[in-house]
Order: structure tokens, then C-alpha cells, then sequence
């Protein structure tokens, strides 16, 4: 079997969870065992209030771990180390060295998708909108368009000093059919 380990990055609002969908549905289904569980790949939504964090170091290390167990699996990580970088820095003023953490997942042979969007206020602000009337408790965290902008112009050059292979995907408009290029980036399709 083939292992894809994955992390999806970006800013809020660029549907990390839509494109997710797509890839976990292709592999789950080309790489389940077990008709009775879906075992083909597995989805880890690692940020739920972690990123940004005083334990966002560990936990993430400790998600290495579980990415080592799953060694031989496809896994896919909805944000990780990337994200804590950028979140530590612009709630907290705060660097963050993920060097070791890096070169642990280059031997998992980990691959990060960066989903960006056009740095459209308009458009931000529709995401929001649908963001809200999905999930009311989005409510409490909400930032301005021009937040989600800075923070896209963050991912964007931290992606820079990765020493993980990357590709970026533009999302500006969804649904679309750009992950089929994220399975041939891949090697799936």
C-alpha cells in the first residue's frame, strides 16, 4: 500500500475542509481493507483550539507519534506545525522552532498542501458569512477580512522555509475540480 502522509495549510476561510474531503474520499476508497470500517485513510483534524497554544509544541509532537504508528496509512492533518508558527506569531509575538519536528516528518515523508485564495476582502467576507451560518460558535474567534489576508501573507512565507515538499492550490473558487491535481502531484492518479 502506498502512504500518503499529508498536511493541509492556510488561513482561515480558503476550504482546507472541502479539498480535504475530496482526497480523503479518493483514498479511503481506493485503499480501504475492512468494508466494515473506513481504514483506507485517516482524517485528523489536529487543530481544535491547540494552534496558537502554550501545548501546541507537545501536542503536535505527540501527533508525530501517532503518525509514526500510522506509518504504512495514509494520513491527513487538517493544519499543523505551519499553522502553530503563524498563529504563534500574530496572537502572541512569538517565534517558534519546528526544525526537529521538520525533519521527523521528511523521514514519515510527509507532503504539505497550502491552499491559498485570492486576498479579496469580498471574498473573505462571503466565506465568513457561510463560516457562521454553519458553525454559530465561530462567532467568538472572528476576525476582520483584512486578519485573514494577513494571516494568508503568513502562511505564504513560512511555506517558504519548509524543508517539506509542498505544493500550493488555489481555492478562490469552489467547488472545483483542483484536487484531481493535488492526486497527480501525489503520483494517485
Amino acid at each position: 500500500m502506498k502512504n500518503n502522509h499529508l498536511i493541509f495549510e492556510g488561513c482561515e476561510l480558503v476550504g482546507k475542509s472541502y479539498l480535504i474531503s475530496k482526497i480523503y474520499d479518493f483514498l479511503e476508497k481506493k485503499y480501504n481493507k475492512n468494508k466494515n470500517i473506513l481504514d483506507g485513510c485517516h482524517w485528523i483534524n489536529s487543530d481544535i483550539g491547540i494552534f496558537g497554544g502554550e501545548k501546541s509544541k507537545p501536542i503536535i509532537n505527540g501527533y508525530i507519534e501517532i503518525l509514526k504508528d500510522l506509518k504504512n496509512e495514509n494520513v491527513i492533518f487538517e493544519k499543523f506545525h505551519i499553522s502553530d508558527i503563524v498563529y504563534q506569531k500574530m496572537y502572541h509575538n512569538k517565534k517558534i522552532d519546528y526544525k526537529k519536528e521538520e525533519k521527523l516528518l521528511s523521514d514519515l515523508n510527509t507532503k504539505i498542501i497550502l491552499l491559498t485564495v485570492k486576498p479579496d476582502k469580498k471574498l473573505f467576507e462571503k466565506r465568513l458569512n457561510d463560516r457562521l451560518n454553519l458553525y454559530p460558535h465561530y462567532k467568538r474567534i472572528i476576525k476582520s477580512p483584512n486578519w485573514y489576508i494577513k494571516q494568508q501573507k503568513e502562511y505564504k512565507k513560512e511555506i517558504k522555509k519548509t524543508k517539506l515538499p509542498y505544493i500550493e492550490i488555489d481555492t478562490t473558487n469552489l467547488p472545483t475540480n483542483n484536487w484531481e491535481d493535488i492526486l497527480k502531484w501525489l503520483k494517485e492518479k
